[in-house]
C-alpha cells in the first residue's frame, strides 16, 4: 500500500468526513434561504401557470379571478402541506368539464361550496390513509377519463376560437359547430390561429438560439405574442375582464337537491384525488431520473399529499376559487427547471398573488380567443397516442373507448362508472374464458388449455383428460399464467392415476415450450404457471432426469435410477452441465465427467452434492454449493435419503485430464444458448439486425469477470454499448498514442449512436486499484503498468487534503482499496468530461454522466448522487414488483 493511502486512512479529520451526512448543511442562525434553482424554477412555473389558470377559468365559465385564486392557493397551501414537494397544484384541465357542469347546474357560489365539501372529503380520505387505493384504478380508465375530458374541452373552446359561445354539452357543441364554421369571426380566428402556431413552432426552433429561446415557456410566448399582435393591429376581439376584487364572489351555502350535491362532491373528490395522486407518482419518476435530487426530496407521501390537496380545496372554495389538483404540465416544468425543494412551488404561488394584484391592466389586454386556443391545445394533448398504444397492447382498448365515450356523452362520474364496469367484465371474461382441446397425433394425446385454469373450467378439463387412454403418452400444454386450487388438484389427481397405470405425462409451458416429464408421483406443473400456494414453478430442458425430484407440495420424492428420461437427447450424457442463468452455480462445474464419478450413488450415502440446477457429485469446492430444485431456482432443497445403509465411499480425486477442455466448455455453453435462449431472443435480434443498434447509454466498466453488466442493469440486446477495460479507466484526451480505443468508443457512442447517458462503473475488490496502491515509482514498464498510469490521478485525488472523500451513503469505505475504487469513478468522470464530443453533448443538454459502484460480495449497486463537493454514492433500493 502506498504511503499516501496509509496517511490518508489514519487522518482523524477524514474519518469524520466519511460519516458526514450527504444532506446540505442547515443555514446559519436559522435564517430562511432560497436556492437559486428554486427561484428560477418558480419563475418558469409562474409563466406557465398564469395564462393556463385564466384559460381554464374561461373554459369553465367561472369568474377569471377564480383561476388566479386557485393557482395561488395551490402553490401556497398545497405546496406547503402536500406530500409531494415538487408537484405544483392549481386549476387543472381535468377538472374543467366537472366544474363547468356544476356552474351550469347550481351557480358559482354553490360550486364553491361543493369545492369546500370535496376538500373536506379529501381530508377524511387522507386521515383514513387510503391514498394507495386510488392507484388501483385501471390506467385505461384514467387515460380514458382524461381523453374524454380533453375532447369535451377542445370542442367547447373551438367555438370561442371561431368567435362564438360554447354550449353546455358536447353534443350541443357538435350540432352547432357547422353553423359556427360557416360564419366565423375573422379577428378571433386570426388570434386563435396565431396562438396555436406559436405553441406548435416555438419548441421546434432549431440551433443554439432555439435552446435559449425554449427557456421561455411556449404558453407564455403564444399568449403574449397573440396579445401584442391584437393590440398593435387594433383587432376588435373580446378580451379578459377582471372586475374589482371587492366584488369577487365567495362561497355560499349549497343550494340544490341533496343527492345532486352529494354526487357533485363525489365526482369532484374522485377527479381531484386521482389526478393529484397519479401526478405525485409521475413526479417521483421524474425525480428518480435525477439521482442527485432523490436524497434531498425523497418519495412522495401520498396520504399527506391527499391531506394537502384537501386543505387547498377547502381554502380555494372558501375564497371563491376553482377546485385544486396536481397539474402534470406545471409539475414536470418545475422538476425540469431544476427545483430542489418545495420552495419553488411556494414562490410560484407568491408570484401569482403579485400578478393578480399588480398586473391587472396587462392581463386585461389578453384576447379570450388566445386563452381559448391555449386551453384547446391542452385538451387535444390529453388524447394521448402513447396511452392509446399502451392500452391496445394490453388489450384494454374497450375499457378506454367506453370510458372516453361515457365522459363525453354523459359526464365524468358516469363515464368512470361505465369504465369500471367494463374493466370488471373484461377481467371476468379473461378469467372465465378457457378453451380446452384434445387431439391425438404422432402416438401421443395432446391436451391444450388456452386461458386461465380456474374451478369454472374443471368439468371440461376433467372430460378432456379422461379421453386419454390408460398407459399412453400424454402432453398437456398450459397457455395460461394462473391455476387455482381446484384445477391444480384435478390435474394432479389425474396425473398420479395416469402414471400409476403405466402412462407418461408431459406438462408444457406456452412461453418456452419446455417439458416436465413425470414417471412417478413426483410430477410437477409446467413452468410459469402460478399455483395455489403462490409459487411459480419453473422447469425446462435443463432439468436433470437423474436428479432427485421434489414434488410441488414441498415433499421429497424418492431418487430415481440414473437413466436418461424421454426428454434427454440420445447423444447427451446425463452428467452434462445444466446450469440455468441466474441460479446458483460455480463456474459451471455442476457435474463431473464419468471418470471422476464416485462409486456410491448419492441415494446410498444419504447426501446430495453439487451445484446449480443439475444434480451431480464431486470434491473440493465443487461439492460445497447449494443443491437447487429445478422447479424453484435459487431455493435450497433438503433431500431425504432413501436407503442410508452404507457409509460414503471415498471419491476419486480429479486429475487435470478429467477436466473438460476449454473448447468443450465453450461449445457446451453455446449449445445451451442455442437450445434455451436463442428461441426467446431470435425475434428481437432479427429486428436489431434490420434496424441497427440504438443503445440508450454507454456503460464503461471494468473487465472483471464477476461484473455481468446485463444482469446488474436488467438490460437486453441493444440497450447498452459496453466498453470494458482493466480498472474502468478513461484516458484523458491528448495523451501519447496507444490508448485511442476507449476514446474511439466514446466518440462513436456520442457522435454516431447518440447515446443519452454514459455510466462509469467501478466495483469492489478491483485488482487494478490494488495494483495502483502497491505500485512503486520506477518499477518495470510493462503493458499493465503503462495502462494503469491513467489511474494515478485517482490516487492523487484520494491523497489531496483539500478535496472531500468520495464515500458510500450510510457507511465508511471498508479499506483503502474500496476508497480508491470510489475515488476512481469520480476521477474518470472528470476525464470523460474533457473529451470534446462529451463536452459538446453536455453543453447541448443531450447527454448525462453517471457514476456507479457495484459491491460484488453484497450484490448491491450504488449511484453517485452528487458532483463536486458532494461525492456520495447512494444505496439503490430494490424496486417493488409491478402489480
Amino acid at each position: 500500500m502506498s504511503a499516501c493511502a496509509t496517511a490518508r486512512a489514519t487522518d482523524p479529520t477524514r474519518t469524520k468526513n466519511i460519516h458526514k451526512s450527504p444532506s446540505p448543511p442547515p443555514p446559519p442562525n436559522g435564517r430562511f434561504r432560497i436556492a437559486g434553482a428554486d427561484l428560477s424554477a418558480s419563475i418558469a412555473v409562474f409563466l406557465i401557470a398564469l395564462p393556463l389558470s385564466l384559460g381554464i377559468a374561461l373554459a369553465t365559465g367561472a369568474p377569471l379571478q377564480a383561476g388566479l385564486v386557485a393557482a395561488a392557493v395551490g402553490g401556497l397551501v398545497a405546496g406547503r402541506l402536500g406530500g409531494s414537494p415538487l408537484q405544483v397544484s392549481g386549476p387543472a384541465a381535468g377538472l374543467t368539464v366537472v366544474t363547468a357542469d356544476l356552474i351550469h347546474r347550481y351557480g358559482w357560489r354553490t360550486t364553491c361550496a361543493i369545492t369546500v365539501l370535496a376538500g373536506v372529503a379529501q381530508l377524511g380520505l387522507g386521515c383514513l390513509r387510503v391514498a394507495r387505493t386510488a392507484l388501483a384504478v385501471s390506467p385505461a380508465i384514467v387515460h380514458g377519463m382524461l381523453a374524454g375530458i380533453g375532447v369535451t374541452i377542445a370542442v367547447a373552446q373551438l367555438h370561442i376560437v371561431l368567435g362564438g359561445t360554447p354550449e353546455s354539452s358536447v353534443l350541443d357543441n357538435l350540432r352547432a359547430l357547422p353553423a359556427q364554421v360557416a360564419g366565423p369571426h375573422p379577428a378571433a380566428v386570426s388570434v386563435g390561429v396565431l396562438t396555436l402556431t406559436l405553441l406548435l413552432l416555438w419548441p421546434r426552433v432549431p440551433g443554439r438560439a432555439g435552446r435559449l429561446l425554449r427557456t421561455v415557456p411556449a404558453a407564455l410566448v403564444a399568449v403574449a405574442g397573440a396579445t401584442a399582435v391584437a393590440s398593435l393591429t387594433g383587432l376588435t376581439v373580446p378580451r379578459v375582464e377582471l372586475p374589482s376584487w371587492s366584488s369577487h364572489a365567495l362561497a355560499g351555502l349549497p343550494e340544490g337537491p341533496v343527492l345532486g350535491i352529494a354526487a357533485a362532491v363525489l365526482t369532484t373528490t374522485l377527479v381531484c384525488s386521482v389526478q393529484s395522486l397519479l401526478g405525485a407518482v409521475a413526479v417521483d419518476k421524474l425525480v428518480s431520473a435525477r439521482p442527485g435530487l432523490t436524497t434531498r426530496v425523497g418519495r412522495s407521501d401520498l396520504d399527506r399529499e391527499l391531506l394537502g390537496q384537501g386543505t387547498a380545496n377547502v381554502v380555494s372554495g372558501a375564497l371563491g376559487g376553482l377546485p385544486v389538483a396536481g397539474v402534470a404540465v406545471r409539475s414536470s416544468a418545475n422538476v425540469n427547471a431544476g427545483a430542489v425543494s418545495r420552495n419553488s412551488t411556494l414562490l410560484h404561488g407568491v408570484l401569482v398573488v403579485a400578478a393578480a394584484l399588480l398586473m391587472v391592466p396587462l392581463l386585461e389586454l389578453i384576447p379570450l380567443a388566445a386563452l381559448a386556443a391555449l386551453v384547446m391545445s391542452v385538451g387535444i394533448q390529453m388524447v394521448s397516442l402513447h396511452h392509446i398504444r399502451t392500452v391496445t397492447r394490453h388489450r384494454e382498448v374497450l375499457v378506454y373507448v367506453v370510458t372516453t365515450l361515457g365522459v363525453v356523452l354523459f359526464g365524468v362520474l358516469q363515464g368512470v362508472i361505465l369504465g369500471v364496469a367494463v374493466a370488471v367484465a373484461v377481467a371476468m371474461h379473461r378469467l372465465a374464458r378457457t378453451r380446452i382441446t384434445h387431439e391425438e397425433k404422432e402416438g401421443a394425446h395432446h391436451i391444450h388449455v388456452r386461458g386461465q385454469l380456474t374451478f369454472l373450467a374443471v368439468p371440461r378439463l376433467s372430460r378432456a383428460l379422461h379421453l386419454v387412454p390408460h398407459g399412453t403418452r400424454a402432453v398437456v400444454r398450459l397457455d395460461g399464467s394462473f391455476m387455482d386450487h381446484a384445477a391444480y388438484e384435478s390435474l394432479q389427481d389425474w396425473q398420479k392415476t395416469h402414471t400409476a397405470q403405466g402412462g407418461t405425462v408431459e406438462l408444457t409451458d406456452r412461453r418456452t415450450g419446455v417439458r416436465d416429464s413425470a414417471h412417478d408421483d413426483g410430477s410437477r406443473p409446467a413452468e410459469g404457471v402460478t399455483t395455489p400456494n403462490g409459487t411459480s414453478t419453473r422447469t425446462g430442458p435443463e432439468t436433470d432426469p437423474d436428479a432427485d425430484t421434489t414434488s410441488h407440495a414441498g415433499t421429497t420424492a424418492p431418487a430415481r435410477p440414473t437413466t436418461p428420461g424421454p426428454d434427454t437427447a440420445p447423444n447427451t450424457p446425463p452428467t452434462a452441465c445444466r446450469c440455468r442463468p441466474w441460479t446458483p452455480w460455480r463456474n459451471h462445474h455442476c457435474a463431473d465427467p464419468p471418470s471422476a464419478r464416485p462409486t456410491t450413488h448419492p441415494a446410498d450415502t444419504g447426501t446430495t452434492t453439487g451445484t446449480g440446477t443439475g444434480a451431480g457429485t464431486g470434491t473440493g469446492a465443487e461439492t460445497t454449493g447449494t443443491p437447487t430444485d429445478p422447479t424453484a431456482p435459487g431455493t435450497p432443497t433438503t433431500h431425504t435419503p432413501t436407503t442410508p445403509t452404507t457409509p460414503a465411499a471415498p471419491t476419486t480425486p480429479r486429475s487435470p485430464t478429467s477436466e473438460p477442455s476449454s473448447v468443450q466448455q465453450l461449445a457446451r455453453g453455446i449449445s445451451a444458448f442455442q437450445r434455451d435462449t436463442a428461441p426467446l431472443v431470435r425475434g428481437e435480434l432479427a429486428r436489431l439486425a434490420r434496424e441497427g443498434q440504438r443503445p440508450s447509454q454507454l456503460f464503461l466498466t471494468c473487465a472483471d469477470s464477476r461484473l455481468v453488466t446485463s444482469m446488474i442493469t436488467s438490460s437486453g440486446p441493444g440497450d447498452l454499448f459496453v466498453v470494458r477495460n482493466v480498472g474502468n479507466l478513461v484516458p484523458p484526451p491528448g495523451r501519447e498514442s496507444g490508448d485511442d480505443s476507449v476514446a474511439a468508443a466514446i466518440e462513436y457512442a456520442v457522435e454516431v449512436l447518440k447515446v443519452r447517458s454514459i455510466t462509469v462503473c467501478g466495483h469492489s475488490g478491483c485488482g487494478a486499484m490494488q495494483a495502483l496502491l502497491n505500485s512503486e515509482p520506477g518499477g518495470a514498464r510493462t503493458p499493465l503498468t503503462r495502462w494503469l498510469r491513467h489511474g494515478r490521478p485517482s490516487v492523487a485525488r484520494m491523497a489531496d487534503e483539500g478535496r472531500p472523500w468520495a464515500r458510500l451513503s450510510g457507511r465508511a469505505p471498508a479499506d483503502a482499496v474500496e476508497q480508491l475504487c470510489l475515488t476512481n469513478v469520480v476521477q474518470q468522470l472528470e476525464h470523460l468530461r474533457a473529451h470534446e464530443s462529451v463536452a459538446r453533448a453536455l453543453r447541448d443538454g443531450a447527454l448525462e454522466l453517471h457514476g456507479m459502484y457495484f459491491h460484488v460480495g453484497e450484490a448491491q449497486a450504488y449511484l453517485l448522487a452528487g458532483a463536486g463537493g458532494s461525492e456520495v454514492f447512494d444505496h439503490v433500493e430494490a424496486a417493488e414488483r409491478p402489480r
